[in-house]
């Protein structure tokens, strides 16, 4: 999985460690998961699910 988010701690986009895909309370997709550098949790905005 090669997916990238932006971590808050490291500042910058990173790779996604263990990420899953999960659908927020409104109905929009998100991936969430680990800060591959540092380990800090990360959470992307997707887009709606289908």
């Amino acid at each position: 999985m090669a997916d990238t988010a932006y971590c808050v701690k490291c500042k910058a986009k990173v790779e996604v460690k263990n990420g899953t895909k999960v659908t927020m309370k409104n109905g929009r997709a998100a991936l969430k998961g680990v800060c591959a550098k540092c380990g800090t949790g990360v959470y992307k905005i997707l887009g709606k699910a289908q």
